[in-house]
């Protein structure tokens, strides 16, 4: 199963949607790389855990689940030549005391979910390294009772910090320096008081210039009577810092000691988010665990394309046995293809492990690959059709298709003239079905209708339309092939039913009555403007001549109109036994079918009687040729005609 598989039908939405449950970016990823299984107790496995979960949830929805918060970051840091930051520590320990309140809200959960709340069993207490992390770590920082040293260090560089600021406060305070100060402030310049003298004033206080304002007006001095006392501090800070490190080591050294407990530790609470997220996703759409089998039948009840909501009409399809391919006939923006669309997503979700939107005993088979055909598929890039995009799509499809396939094709065989189309649609589902696929099709062809009718291991289904609303109800029945409704919309719309007789005619070779009964008078008067009330008109006499066996005749030089592209033409010869007629068109003699010409002008309204076509349809020089040979025998002289 391929990428424009999830993305034709929108599984990869699907997964957005199941992500936003997800409280980890380790669980995100994974419900991101979802892929379909085809082992069937695996399935089966994913789905009773799926299970499992939801009755946990409905039981108590609030999951200690952590975030994580960069803790796989944090171990991944280890054994990297420097010892682990007071924040990575206190990360750690909330991961260790969120797998403890984990561990605790399964307890009670062995009855009701034995498999799920096994799980937490992979989690390994260590007490130890909380503790030690709580007790050495405090606000952010090292505690100062983290080791006896830090305490005694700590306490010293307190003492000594008084001491400074007494000494710099009466320097600062003493007349004898009042004068010289700019302002009655101390600072720290390079982690060292100073105090601001006026520039002019330099020499009458001994001591080292630090830093001096932009102006250069004031110069930061450190006095020469400090300067003992705050080398002493900055000694006991180097102290300081390396009794905090070696106390960062120690706890480093711990975590790396749990390391490979801390990591199993981390994949269950992943695998837990996972989990919980597919429950959570399932409860959001009264999802069921499906039935599950490799027979290929597929038995949906009330089901919903989980992207359309409440809104979506149900759908109920049972298929597999009996037959196992399914053409579905109906209006345009019926459902059809929600419909294939509907049974190819839920049958992904289940193989990924998901429940369903849909209602419980429905059954899905599993498929080694989807293959489908849905969409414009116009490539610009290769500059190809519509058409022959979906052909070369199609015989990708005709050569991956086995027995283990699920095949969706939308409007198979449009895009081109209707009878090859209906040809090639009719002989590729064939082929398909013999090669095993489980096939869901649909089509506008009433000729497949017809075929499937008559084939063993063909089914046709239709969307019900409501004639009376002219609105589709987006209900899929199967059983019966969908009947057009172009004549009875077009009935209801107001078109006169002497019109959509002869249209009946035309399309099904034979008559049926439609009727005006429920039209008031008024606007039946209207109607019969439609039709011609004079009939003796002269466009009376430009009717379409009487059709032989289903064939239309055309008389030798009738004018006659060639569609698809609208050229004038006259008839020369024909037809043949396929309804094939000879037109001379633009003075070139070219093949065209019987349905593709409409008469335009009669023969006998353009020509005398006794005509001599010859005129028109053979070259003067041919005709002096002919003349000559008709005289007496010419040796060498011969007459090309056109093929």
């Amino acid at each position: 199963m391929n990428e424009k598989t999830f993305q034709t039908l929108e599984f990869n939405s699907v997964k957005e949607n199941l992500m936003g449950f997800a409280l980890t970016e380790e669980g995100k990823k994974k419900l991101m790389n979802l892929r379909p299984s085809t082992n069937i107790r695996q399935v089966d496995m994913l789905l009773d855990e799926v299970t499992e979960a939801v009755h946990i949830l409905e039981k108590s929805a609030s999951v200690p689940i952590h975030a994580l918060d960069g803790v796989e970051n944090i171990i991944a840091s280890l054994n990297k030549g420097v010892p682990l930051r007071p924040d990575q520590l206190m990360g750690l320990y909330y991961f260790l005391d969120a797998c403890k309140k984990l561990k605790k809200y399964m307890d009670d959960k062995q009855w009701l979910a034995p498999r799920v709340s096994s799980y937490v069993y992979s989690i390994e207490d260590i007490p130890d390294l909380g503790e030690e992390i709580n007790r050495c770590i405090r606000n952010g920082r090292v505690d100062d009772y983290a080791s006896k040293e830090l305490l005694r260090i700590r306490k010293q560089l307190g003492i000594q910090e008084d001491r400074l600021k007494d000494k710099i406060q009466s320097i600062v305070k003493s007349a004898k320096y009042k004068s010289f100060l700019q302002e009655s402030i101390v600072s720290q310049r390079n982690g060292r008081y100073v105090i601001p003298i006026k520039k002019e004033f330099r020499g009458k206080l001994k001591g080292t210039v630090l830093d001096s304002s932009a102006s250069g007006s004031t110069l930061y001095i450190e006095p020469e009577e400090l300067s003992t006392q705050q080398d002493q501090l900055l000694t006991i800070k180097f102290e300081e810092d390396r009794e905090v490190e070696n106390i960062l080591w120690t706890l480093t050294g711990m975590v790396q000691s749990f390391e490979p407990q801390l990591k199993l530790a981390i994949e269950t609470m992943v695998h837990y988010d996972v989990l919980f997220a597919k429950a959570k996703y399932s409860r959001s759409y009264d999802g069921v665990k499906a039935i599950l089998n490799e027979d290929q039948r597929i038995h949906l009840i009330n089901a919903v394309h989980p992207l359309l909501g409440k809104q979506a009409v149900p759908l109920s399809i049972k298929m597999g046995e009996g037959f196992h391919a399914l053409v579905i006939t109906g209006p345009n923006t019926g459902g059809k293809t929600v419909t294939i669309k509907t049974v190819g997503l839920l049958t992904l979700m289940t193989q990924c492990g998901l429940h369903i939107p849909a209602g419980e005993g429905s059954e899905i088979s599993l498929y080694q690959q989807i293959l489908l055909d849905i969409g414009d598929g116009q490539s610009l890039q290769q500059n190809l059709s519509t058409f022959s995009s979906h052909i070369k799509n199609v015989i990708g499809i005709l050569t991956d298709t086995n027995d283990r396939s699920l095949v969706l094709l939308d409007e198979l065989g449009s895009g081109t003239d209707p009878l090859e189309g209906m040809g090639l649609a009719t002989a590729i589902l064939n082929q398909l079905y013999e090669k095993g696929a489980t096939i869901l099709a649909t089509t506008h062809y009433s000729e497949i209708k017809y075929f499937a009718e008559e084939h063993e291991g063909f089914m046709n289904g239709s969307m019900e339309f409501n004639i009376d609303t002219l609105q589709p109800t987006y209900k899929l029945v199967v059983g019966q092939g969908g009947e057009s409704q172009a004549f009875s919309i077009a009935l209801k719309l107001g078109m006169h039913p002497e019109i959509i007789e002869k249209a009946h005619e035309i399309t099904y070779k034979e008559s049926r009555e439609y009727s005006l009964n429920d039209v008031d008078f008024h606007l039946r008067k209207e109607m019969d403007k439609q039709v011609i009330v004079n009939k003796h008109s002269t466009r009376v006499k430009r009717k379409t001549k009487k059709e032989n066996h289903g064939i239309t005749l055309f008389s030798k030089g009738d004018n006659v109109k060639i569609s698809p592209d609208g050229e004038f033409g006259i008839v020369f010869e024909g037809p043949d036994d396929k309804g094939n007629y000879t037109v001379q068109v633009k003075g070139m003699k070219i093949i065209v079918n019987h349905k593709r010409l409409r008469l335009y002008v009669p023969a006998k309204e353009l020509y005398p009687e006794n005509y001599d076509f010859d005129i028109i349809f053979n070259s003067k020089e041919n005709r002096k040729k002919d003349k000559l040979m008709g005289k007496r025998f010419i040796d060498g002289l011969t007459i090309n005609h056109e093929e």
